[in-house]
């Protein structure tokens, strides 16, 4: 199947009912965005996403990139076809300031492109997301020289980004790099070193790739410290912003043969083998960490996005398969004809699981988006303290639980199709076997977890999470004055004092040895996760009932029926789950340690 159809009518209902958006417009920042050229522009992306790069991801998949002798890399012709398109379009630059030809609309909207094109097609897809984290490094910590040089064309997808952070002897551990840059005497540096697991690291579809590399310049200190970004062109540019016809000092030495995503080349990097790569320092010496983290954090955003991106395009897969399907008898239907499997409950369980998770997916992830485009648009310290305290508090639960359930609700479209599902010609295993990067992206989840109970958590002594809680409880209150959503409120009650229970005590026993608070802090995100989307469910439940109480048309009740339907799904039959994840938080560590490695074997 290589159709997709973008679910603009759900995307609109999250931004303008559950998400917050429409406040964003009454901002200063804001202010110039029209709602209904918003719509028209989103409904245009979505078009020209269904149609160009939909059809590409079967062919990403099958042909894939390829590593050339001369260390270039291919991209599917495709592939090619399809940037050049996305590069004429500008869609792009949509999120990002007019000062470099950007739209300047709030980044959520952006967020929205980003869903439907990684739904199309995920691994195109990561080029211009990589190259967008790139652009919010330069605008953050760029020089105005840099960002003169290399904004516009990075807006436009002329000239894409990449992150350098592992190496060999580096991964996640970032304080263990070891590339190195030396000075040359002008304010550039020769780097040299390797770089490994850089996405779109090298490729034939833009005209330049601004890689933004991690290393120690002389004397640095040890560890994370010891850090300065820097940012290394494929080719040299010119102050006029034209391109010097010379390859920088950077090879692809290799491209990794992976699970899934066979369409992004991951690449192993080789800087300096021929003297040094030339780069220049992006902010200051010794704030590589700090300002890389400029990406990531957004970046894991975009990952989280992923999961309900392909979720959605699988369970698009599936529901088509589910109709057209005909296997045996349902209950009360006709003997000896057979019936659309559809019509059996478990496949209904299986698809309205996968429903209600997407659309709690969409409300975590938009929500997330909505708070950073506060902390960025508010005038007022106090508000952008809180928006940024909600943004950094979601931030680990939208990358880890949406990847989570990425690929879980992925295999669940592959167990709709059945054998058939099993067998590649069929199409939707890809989607099982693309997401499964997602929980390894951007800092694997377990490190998601570790960041959430050791960062997010303690901020205002637990207040940012008890806040949350308390205006979900609210919600449950009014959800028990409408019949058939009482017992989602009863639920979501219930489910928030499960939370302040576990957050409690991982406040109390954390400090005093943070081992427990690390053996807990999985099963926390998933709880965490879980009542947080149950509380915005809920907001989107109340939302969609009251439209119908209003008097909606026949058609957008039916929208909001649906709605209602998915929420007091989620709420009766989805939010339980995290009952049993309490004794897992609090357990402590020492069981996980009372076995040694040799025991284990």
């Amino acid at each position: 199947m290589t159709s997709y159809t973008p679910p603009l009518r759900d995307i609109a209902f999250v931004l303008d009912e559950v998400s917050g958006y429409p406040e964003l417009l009454d901002t200063d920042l804001f202010g110039h965005v029209d709602g209904e050229t918003v719509t028209m522009v989103l409904g245009e992306v979505g078009r020209w996403i269904a149609d160009v790069v939909a059809p590409t991801n079967a062919d990403g998949d099958q042909i894939g990139t390829q590593w050339q002798e001369d260390g270039s890399v291919v991209a599917p012709d495709s592939f090619t076809a399809a940037y050049k398109q996305y590069v004429e379009s500008g869609f792009g630059a949509i999120p990002f300031e007019p000062d470099f030809g950007g739209g300047g609309f709030p980044w959520v909207i952006g967020i929205a492109i980003q869903e439907m094109l990684t739904s199309a097609n995920m691994a195109f897809a990561l080029c211009p997301l990589l190259t967008q984290g790139a652009i919010d490094a330069f605008l953050h910590h760029g020089s105005d020289e840099q960002k003169a040089m290399y904004l516009p064309k990075m807006l436009t997808g002329e000239w894409s980004g990449t992150m350098n952070l592992s190496e060999p002897q580096a991964g996640s551990d970032v304080g263990a790099v070891a590339t190195k840059a030396e000075p040359v005497g002008d304010g550039s540096y020769k780097i040299t070193g390797q770089k490994i697991w850089i996405t779109w690291g090298e490729h034939d579809m833009a005209d330049n790739i601004i890689h933004l590399v991690l290393a120690r310049t002389p004397g640095a200190p040890p560890g994370t410290r010891g850090i300065t970004m820097f940012a290394v062109p494929k080719y040299l540019v010119n102050e006029d912003g034209s391109i010097v016809d010379e390859v920088n000092d950077i090879s692809c030495v290799s491209i990794e043969h992976k699970l899934g995503i066979h369409g992004s080349p991951t690449c192993v990097l080789s800087y300096g083998d021929n003297g040094g790569a030339i780069g220049w320092p992006v902010g200051d010496e010794f704030t590589g960490m700090r300002n890389m983290f400029t990406m990531m954090n957004n970046a894991r955003l975009s990952v989280g996005l992923q999961g309900l991106s392909l979720a959605e395009r699988a369970y698009q897969q599936g529901l088509e398969y589910s109709i057209e399907r005909k296997q045996g008898t349902a209950i009360g239907g006709e003997k000896g004809v057979q019936s659309s499997i559809i019509d059996h409950p478990d496949v209904r369980r299986m698809l309205m699981t996968q429903r209600s998770w997407i659309d709690a997916m969409r409300y975590l992830t938009y929500t997330n988006a909505v708070a950073i485009d506060r902390a960025t648009s508010a005038t007022d310290a106090d508000a952008r303290q809180a928006a940024t305290e909600v943004a950094d508090l979601y931030i680990p639960l939208s990358k880890s639980l949406c990847t989570d359930l990425g690929s879980e609700l992925t295999s669940m479209a592959v167990q709709i199709h059945g054998g058939m599902g099993y067998v590649e010609e069929t199409g939707v295993v890809q989607h099982y076997r693309d997401i499964r990067i997602g929980p390894i992206y951007e800092g694997t989840n377990g490190i998601q977890a570790a960041d959430l109970v050791g960062r997010k958590l303690p901020m205002r002594g637990g207040n940012v999470v008890l806040e949350q809680l308390a205006g979900f409880e609210e919600a449950a209150l009014e959800l028990g004055k409408i019949d058939r959503l009482a017992a989602f409120g009863a639920n979501l009650t219930e489910s928030c004092g499960i939370a302040r229970e576990a957050t409690a005590w991982l406040l109390e026993n954390g400090p005093a040895d943070m081992n427990d608070a690390l053996a807990g802090s999985a099963p926390y995100l998933r709880l965490l996760g879980t009542v947080v989307c149950g509380g915005l469910t809920a907001k989107a439940a109340l939302t969609a009932q009251a439209a119908l109480d209003g008097g909606a048309s026949a058609d957008d009740a039916s929208f909001y029926e649906a709605k209602v339907i998915s929420a007091k799904f989620f709420g009766e039959q989805l939010l339980p789950s995290i009952n049993g994840l309490l004794s897992s938080v609090t357990a402590g560590s020492a069981d996980l340690f009372a076995l040694s490695a040799e025991q284990l074997a």
